[in-house]
């Protein structure tokens, strides 16, 4: 995969130069490249870090790969809890920081977004470099430096390390349950509410905003758009479309060194969702899956939003702002697809496009209307619909928004 020129122009800007960007190979077989970097990369003595599903995927071919060419490895393979699933929590990382030997030059994370987020965190603290080799492609964290990881039991997102680089074998991603794949897109199909919000944060809220960063990620989620056919057949041509943009909106989020594009009011009620699953001891959803419904929600709210809103009837903080720039703000969120189409584009790869499917109950998604912009300090029309309502924000949102 090339960079493209507004990326080298991002990176350029920001002062990174071209060779610190991570190497990127996204071709079938891609998995039998790995042990020729790493005996170039002097890396000998490498940390493979998996699941048992993800060991079945490629950690078990890889590991014997790399042991063919004289690379020493040692596997971890993290432990499920009881619902049968490993989390990016403290009982994860603190396994990976005892199991990882105090001479391993590189560890690789071998499995989706979650694997990733705990091995570039242990990354970061063992001051050892991490090889990204993705097994689905279900989110577009793989290239960032974000690592959302459950602290305590809340959702917190960490800056740590990038990968040095990203091995993705399309053979592997192609052979992914079908659902990961569908939540890579769901998490792509975020960005149509994450864009919005970052311009509205910036016109009403003061936030900095990069119109070539978000540029780009528009152009990831346009492409996806375009070729959501070719995505749904989960064949080499689809799975490349997709695992390109999910890379490139991992990229610009690693130049930023923050999600700010990539994550809205949409992953607010995603993460407000996922906490309530945790402290009810409730096995976790895949995060794009929650996050393509969730910007769905979104856009309906925002759309009723601006139809029943009076801004020059809105006092206090924001206020000012938010009147001298209603206009704009109306025909942002009148160019968002309708919840409908959106919910489309959902069906047709196979991702759950309503809360019921993926077992979300009203009851939480109206908490979360109302509670779950607390989750970051962003001024997103979410924030600003919760700043000026009138009443709690009701769901199903056809029977009022609250904001009369």
């Amino acid at each position: 995969m090339q960079l493209s020129a507004d990326m080298l122009a991002l990176a350029e800007e920001y002062g990174i130069h071209p060779d610190t960007f991570p190497r990127l190979q996204i071709e079938a077989g891609a998995l039998t490249s790995i042990a020729a970097y790493l005996n170039e990369k002097g890396m000998s003595k490498a940390v493979l870090i998996m699941d048992a599903q993800t060991r079945a995927a490629a950690g078990d071919r890889l590991a014997a790969q790399l042991e063919r060419e004289n690379i020493q490895v040692h596997t971890i393979e993290l432990l499920a809890n009881h619902h049968g699933q490993v989390n990016a929590d403290e009982a994860a990382l603190v396994q990976v920081l005892v199991e990882t030997p105090m001479d391993t030059d590189v560890l690789l994370a071998v499995g989706a977004g979650t694997i990733h987020d705990i091995t570039r965190f242990c990354s970061q603290k063992l001051s050892v470099p991490f090889v990204a080799v993705p097994t689905a492609a279900s989110v577009d964290g793989f290239t960032s430096k974000g690592a959302p990881l459950i602290l305590r039991g809340v959702k917190q997102t960490i800056q740590t390390a990038a990968p040095v680089a990203v091995f993705a074998d399309l053979d592997v991603l192609c052979a992914a349950p079908r659902p990961l794949t569908a939540a890579g897109f769901g998490d792509i199909l975020g960005k149509f509410t994450s864009l919005l919000d970052w311009e509205i944060s910036a016109r009403v809220g003061g936030e900095a905003y990069h119109a070539l960063a978000a540029k780009m990620t528009r152009h990831s989620l346009d492409t996806c758009i375009d070729h959501v056919d070719e995505i749904a057949k989960a064949d080499k041509a689809g799975i490349r479309i997709l695992m390109e943009a999910l890379i490139e909106s991992g990229l610009v989020m690693q130049v930023l060194d923050y999600s700010r594009p990539a994550s809205g009011a949409e992953h607010h009620l995603s993460h407000y969702w996922e906490m309530h699953l945790l402290e009810n001891d409730k096995r976790q959803l895949l995060h794009g899956a929650k996050v393509g419904v969730a910007c769905s929600i979104i856009t309906e709210l925002y759309k009723n939003w601006v139809e029943q809103f009076d801004p020059s009837e809105a006092k206090g903080a924001y206020a000012a702002a938010l009147l001298a720039n209603w206009d704009e703000i109306r025909l942002m969120i009148a160019a968002l697809p309708t919840p409908e189409t959106l919910q489309y584009y959902l069906e047709q790869v196979g991702a759950p496009a309503s809360t019921e499917e993926i077992g979300i109950p009203s009851e939480l998604v109206q908490d979360s209307l109302n509670e779950a912009y607390h989750l970051r300090d962003r001024c997103t029309a979410l924030f600003l619909i919760n700043q000026f309502k009138r009443e709690q924000i009701s769901y199903p949102l056809q029977d009022r928004i609250g904001s009369r």
